[in-house]
């Protein structure tokens, strides 16, 4: 008998849920998004939960085993309480989603249902872990560079959450001048710096395809992201002795080489050897991994 899981990703664009079975398979017809954005709310939440929720389960095979619901949340999280605080959601603050989660589930299967909520970015990493780019690694960090950054560990298999659950949150360590990573790496980021250097584009893609074409102050952004998310990734596998580091999101699909100056400046900056042996590769699951990992939390 095959064995299933529900998955729900929440994050501040959009929520997904999709069933995943036990070889990290989405189940056909079974993925689903609601919207989220800064306006959400409990009440706005909660309704997409049930949505979501319930057009998963509608594709439940008959002869599966269910073995219950795993959740992956941008943070910061409350593991022990089931909350969220997302910077990106101000209203939803101290929203209870597993409980939210686990009511929905258990309502529609007439059952108690299993729920397991995880920080969005150790989801991810058990994710590539198990089924993607860092798999057979001892200590890995997964990481996304896309409107935010942020990430989690995975080390012998294992998701290590942190005493909260929000352990990898790499966005938020301090760089150059005060700034935060995420202030300096990130597409929003990336954009308006090259804006205050006299770019006239708005976004990721806009520098993509400048710096594509010849544009220097383009070229120049994309280079300063990596430089930053190389030299904090330095730090990270120094401190914990990584030995590989999957990077996805879609500011690190920006230019065909930004993995490879990512990789550049980790080497460059790292203060031991050890550190400097640390590998950069690119996601292995696109924007399925979310889910797998959401799911990988009660499959695992």
């Amino acid at each position: 008998m095959t064995r299933y899981a529900l998955a729900v990703d929440i994050g501040g664009t959009k929520m997904e849920a999709a069933l995943v079975a036990e070889d990290g398979s989405l189940v056909a017809g079974s993925r689903s998004r609601q919207a989220t954005g800064r306006e959400a709310t409990f009440d706005s939440l909660t309704s997409s939960v049930r949505a979501v929720v319930a057009h998963a389960l509608a594709v439940l095979p008959d002869d599966g085993e269910f073995v219950g619901a795993g959740v992956g949340s941008a943070g910061p999280i409350d593991r022990a309480a089931g909350a969220i605080m997302p910077v990106n959601m101000p209203l939803a603050r101290g929203f209870g989603l597993a409980a939210s989660v686990h009511s929905a589930a258990s309502a529609i299967r007439g059952v108690d249902v299993r729920t397991v909520l995880g920080h969005d970015g150790g989801a991810l990493a058990l994710a590539e872990a198990w089924r993607g780019a860092t798999q057979g690694a001892g200590a890995s960090l997964s990481i996304v560079v896309s409107t935010g950054v942020g990430g989690g560990f995975v080390v012998n298999g294992a998701y290590i959450p942190g005493a909260t659950g929000n352990a990898g949150h790499l966005g938020q360590v301090r760089r150059e001048g005060g700034l935060t990573l995420e202030e300096i790496a990130s597409g929003p980021a990336s954009a308006q710096w090259a804006q205050q250097q006299g770019w006239s584009g708005s976004t990721g893609e806009d520098l993509a395809r400048d710096a594509a074409a010849g544009d220097a102050v383009a070229r120049a952004a994309i280079e300063r992201s990596a430089k930053a998310v190389g030299e904090a990734l330095a730090d990270a596998a120094t401190l914990v002795d990584l030995d590989m580091i999957a990077i996805g999101g879609g500011f690190s699909r920006v230019s065909g080489d930004y993995i490879d100056l990512v990789q550049q400046a980790l080497t460059a900056s790292a203060a031991h050897e050890y550190s400097r042996r640390a590998r950069v590769v690119r996601s292995g699951l696109g924007d399925e991994g979310p889910l797998i990992g959401a799911a990988a939390l009660v499959l695992r």
